[in-house]
């Protein structure tokens, strides 16, 4: 049963949860304008190429959340700031970036959500390469298509459902 999206800081979720709580333990950098999101989990996996990412955050997915597993490489950028105004304006919610990102002050500026390793000016390659809807794993959690993740200033939970405020 899915439950309507809220977001619920992850601290509380933790507290919900119990030591059996799904938390990243990669510390990301927030980088976005909003830095508390919430949504329903998709998913890239791709290595030092962006097409992928750029294919889907042009299209709609309201409240979504795109994680970008970049194999922790720091040589290129896997979003700026054109692909991430293509997801705000799509509805997504926020993207995470097992990778760098690049335009950190424009984006910083957006209301969306960005966590990502580190910045690189750098511009990654574009020729596809990749798998998306597959599991990712990185920080001790498996992100899996359709599960709910939940990021804050404290980190990153995810949950296989919506957790309902208590």
């Amino acid at each position: 049963m899915n439950l309507p999206l809220e977001f619920i800081p992850t601290a509380d979720l933790v507290d919900i949860i119990g030591p059996q709580a799904r938390c990243c333990d990669t510390q990301f950098r927030n980088v976005g304008g909003a830095k508390e999101f919430c949504g329903t989990i998709t998913t890239v996996r791709c290595h030092e190429d962006n097409a992928l990412v750029k294919k889907i955050l042009h299209k709609d997915n309201p409240a979504g959340v795109l994680v970008v597993d970049g194999g922790g490489s720091l040589h290129t950028a896997l979003i700026g700031d054109m692909i991430a105004a293509a997801g705000l304006e799509h509805g997504w919610a926020g993207v995470i970036v097992h990778g760098a990102c690049r335009d950190s002050e424009v984006i910083a500026r957006m209301d969306f959500g960005l966590k990502a390793l580190g910045t690189n000016p750098r511009k990654s390659s574009k020729t596809g390469e990749g798998e998306s809807g597959v599991i990712v794993s990185f920080g001790g959690v498996d992100f899996v298509p359709g599960h709910v993740l939940y990021s804050d200033a404290d980190g990153i939970v995810v949950t296989e459902h919506g957790v309902a405020k208590p």
